[in-house]
């Protein structure tokens, strides 16, 4: 059990200095209030996520310590829900709606078909 805490941990570290340095880069891409950084390290970790929930168990891809450090570890720390809220009520206090909306929507869309476009990746990797 620590020993998978410790890999969770870890995977996590990672996650969130990834999802740091990608976010202030793409963050610098645009201008004005919507907030790129956040969505776009959201939606690369809902296909990674989906490509690793994809590979199948038994072939042995990734061993179940691959799979903690990566799906749970990384990708949890990679990806943030409260960023993205946070960020949706700064929109609402700005009464940026039209951009709220979008982001909101277009993150819960997005985010769906990168985690099926991630699950089929892994499956023609099976075939």
């Amino acid at each position: 059990m620590f020993k998978d805490f410790l890999l969770v941990g870890l995977g996590s570290f990672m996650g969130g200095g990834a999802r740091f340095l990608i976010a202030k880069w793409a963050q610098t891409l645009v201008a004005g209030a919507f907030p790129l950084g956040t969505f776009l390290v959201n939606i690369l970790g809902c296909l990674l996520i989906g490509f690793l929930s994809g590979l199948p168990l038994q072939a042995g891809w990734l061993s179940p310590s691959s799979r903690l450090v990566l799906a749970t570890g990384f990708c949890g720390g990679f990806t943030t829900f409260s960023t993205f809220m946070n960020e949706n009520m700064t929109l609402l206090k700005d009464a940026n709606y039209m951009l709220l909306f979008g982001y909101l929507l277009g993150s819960l869309a997005v985010g769906f078909v990168g985690v099926v476009i991630g699950c089929q990746l892994a499956g023609w990797m099976k075939a």
